[in-house]
């Protein structure tokens, strides 16, 4: 259970925060900042530039749809401690990885001489430098002339996000078909940025082995295992063997429906009651006298 002072600055960030957020911000400046991984960096705070005295100074991180609040009250909030420095002018990070990649929004908060506070922030994307890992080629093995193949090029550690290119018998695809005698009777797109290979509709000559490749400028260009994409032509018969095994069956069916029917299997049998009478046996005046007895 969280003590007094726990409360105490959970109630501190949520009026902070809230307090802030009712204040029209001026964003003073918006940039982009590259950097390896584990190399380090300085992100400046364009806003608290641009005051004068001892403003107030809060740090955000904004990742996807989530925002954190990480430095506020003059230190640092976990994880960030020990791999962060504060300075009026920035934050300073002694080693950077992947996972720092978004954006930082520094907050200034200035009171002028009226009491009323002015804020202003300034916004900095950092991209953290990953080269891309070795990518998987993913597709189908094998099919039919005149559907459609979708082929994807998946790799996810590549920052800033890599672009991808695809390769058929080790000769590079152009985006447009057209543009090369090799593939020019093929018909297919390709999407840079997701990767994805789509050939519709798929003809005999795209029958080959195919690779992709996944590039970001940071390090080198890496290759996939290539996969093998046979382009078959329609079983005709195969289909007409299915048919007439299919006929047979049926054929077998009807054939021992009637056999039964004329062995009588499907005739109704009553049963017929009979009465049979008896006559009565010469008894003693002292025996039971049965006068008639029945089967049914």
């Amino acid at each position: 259970m969280a003590g007094p002072g726990a409360w105490g600055r959970l109630h501190f960030v949520l009026l902070s925060v809230s307090s802030w957020s009712l204040i029209s911000a001026q964003v003073m400046d918006k940039k982009t900042i590259q950097v390896p991984e584990n190399d380090p960096i300085e992100i400046p705070c364009a806003a608290y530039m641009s005051k004068s005295g001892t403003p107030r100074v809060e740090w955000k991180f904004e990742k996807g749809s989530s925002i954190v609040l990480f430095y506020y009250d003059s230190k640092f909030t976990d994880p960030y401690k020990g791999r962060a420095q504060y300075t009026p002018t920035g934050i300073r990070f002694t080693s950077v990885t992947r996972k720092d990649t978004g954006k930082y929004i520094c907050e200034v908060l200035s009171t002028g001489s009226g009491g009323s506070g002015e804020l202003s922030k300034s916004e900095v994307d950092l991209i953290v430098q990953v080269p891309p890992s070795k990518p998987v080629a993913k597709g189908p093995t094998s099919v039919t002339i005149g559907n459609k193949a979708v082929l994807k090029c998946v790799e996810t550690d590549g920052s800033p996000p890599p672009t991808f290119q695809w390769y058929r018998d080790n000769i590079l695809m152009p985006s447009n078909p057209k543009i090369n005698e090799k593939f020019r009777n093929s018909s297919y797109t390709i999407d840079t940025k997701t990767g994805v290979l789509t050939i519709e509709p798929v003809t005999s000559v795209d029958t080959g082995d195919y690779f992709c490749e996944a590039q970001n400028n940071v390090g080198t260009a890496q290759k996939s295992e290539a996969i093998h994409l046979e382009a078959t032509e329609v079983n005709v018969g195969g289909i007409v063997a299915a048919v007439v095994v299919l006929l047979i069956v049926l054929a077998l069916v009807a054939f021992g429906i009637w056999f039964a029917y004329r062995r009588g299997f499907f005739s109704s049998n009553s049963t017929n009651k009979q009465v049979i009478y008896s006559q009565p046996s010469n008894r003693s005046d002292g025996e039971f006298k049965q006068t008639s007895s029945f089967l049914v």
